[in-house]
């Protein structure tokens, strides 16, 4: 049994990915139906594990209270606003008319802008200063053409990005820094993505080939 369940769970994942992958360039109905419903059942599984993950999460924060451990005020923070949150948008999407409560639309989007915004911003700027500082570190260790490429790039970024004056006077001498600017930030960015895709790929046929199983731990 111990070998017949890993070949059988293979079998069934090498099947279904391939009916998946066949249904996008093959014009088959049946073919792009089986398509649509693994990937209908693929979008249902990955909800309920979402909702398996935020029980998960609740738990955890609900025993550190109970516990009272360092820092449970944060458990208890967010607890609070995540069931703030969630009633909040029930009330919104199935509760009744937002025309008849405008109040709760109005809470949801002060919500939205007032809190995850600024938070989100906060967490990209602050990442943006660790990468400087972490490169600006690495010089210690090892200076080479990469390094020092990408520390200059991220002060580029962070003084095109700040209202400065001279950074107009520049562009008007024809030293245009922010096409600079976006043109590496964007090349940079088209790299990750292009890498991102490749990686996915490449994983993706594994699977299909049986040489990865992470369905059976291996």
């Amino acid at each position: 049994m111990k070998r017949i369940f890993p070949v059988f769970n293979a079998v069934i994942a090498m099947s279904f990915g391939a009916i998946v992958l066949l249904g996008y360039f093959i014009n088959l109905p049946e073919l792009m139906g089986g398509r649509i419903l693994l990937l209908e059942w693929s979008v249902l599984l990955a909800g309920i594990a979402v909702l398996i993950g935020v029980g998960n999460l609740i738990f955890v924060h609900l025993q550190r209270i109970t516990d009272e451990k360092p820092g449970a005020i944060y458990s208890l923070v967010l607890i609070v606003f995540f069931l703030v949150t969630f009633l909040l948008v029930l009330a919104v999407n199935y509760g009744p008319a937002v025309e008849s409560y405008p109040q709760l639309l109005d809470a949801q989007n002060m919500l939205l802008n007032g809190i995850m915004v600024p938070a989100e911003i906060s967490l990209v700027a602050l990442l943006a200063v660790t990468l400087l500082y972490s490169s600006a570190r690495m010089l210690r260790w090892r200076i080479d053409f990469k390094t020092v490429l990408f520390l200059i790039t991220a002060l580029l970024f962070l003084i095109s990005a700040t209202p400065w004056p001279f950074i107009g006077q520049l562009s008007s001498i024809g030293i245009p820094i922010e096409n600079v600017i976006e043109t590496l930030a964007t090349g940079g960015a088209r790299g990750i993505l292009i890498g991102v895709a490749l990686g996915t790929l490449t994983t993706g046929l594994r699977i299909l080939l049986g040489a990865d199983r992470p369905y059976g731990g291996k």
